[in-house]
């Protein structure tokens, strides 16, 4: 009567088979001592100074990549994409509005983007359309960047203060009404 593995129950390994697990162990030793022996060899080296044929993360990269790189480790995503806003205002807004409406600044706390616009009819006129563009802005720069913009209108002459001031004047709008 011939051995035969009974049904269920898996041969055990022998001869060849034996030979391929032990060949296949003592190669994954053999790479396991490789891998520490070259990290203690870059070790003396000096931690890896050295660029070597293979690319890491020492090599030199474009200057596109360089500076994505250093507004994401820096978490300047947010306002460097409301700086591009700014500066395709003309775009996004339309020629006739950017001609007398110009963004200020952007409060990244609070989500504001400040508006200056050149006359009190333009101010009014952004008010009634600061919805549609927080819309727009979202849209471009993803959702919830801008929550509010804040309308400003033209600025009052500046202030001149002189050695022919009275005292306790408050400037040259006490004088009216």
């Amino acid at each position: 009567m011939s051995e035969q593995p009974e049904q269920g129950k898996p041969a055990e390994p022998s001869g060849v088979d034996l030979a391929r697990v032990a060949l296949r162990a003592a190669r994954e030793q053999a790479r396991a001592r490789g891998d520490a022996a070259q990290q203690k060899k870059q070790a003396r080296r000096g931690g890896g100074l050295r660029s070597g044929a293979r690319a890491d993360g020492r090599d030199p990269m474009a200057l596109g990549a360089a500076i994505n790189r250093l507004l994401t480790e820096r978490g300047w995503e947010a306002p460097a994409a409301v700086g591009g806003v700014m500066g395709r205002w003309p775009e996004i807004v339309g020629e006739d509005v950017a001609k007398h409406c110009v963004p200020e600044r952007y409060d990244e706390d609070e989500r504001v983007l400040v508006v200056r616009c050149d006359s009190t009819a333009w101010a009014t006129n952004l008010r009634l359309l600061a919805p549609t563009l927080v819309a727009r802005l979202n849209q471009d720069l993803g959702h919830g960047r801008v929550k509010l913009i804040k309308v400003q209108g033209p600025g009052g002459p500046p202030r001149r203060y002189g050695p022919l001031r009275a005292p306790g004047s408050t400037g040259p709008g006490d004088t009216y009404g």
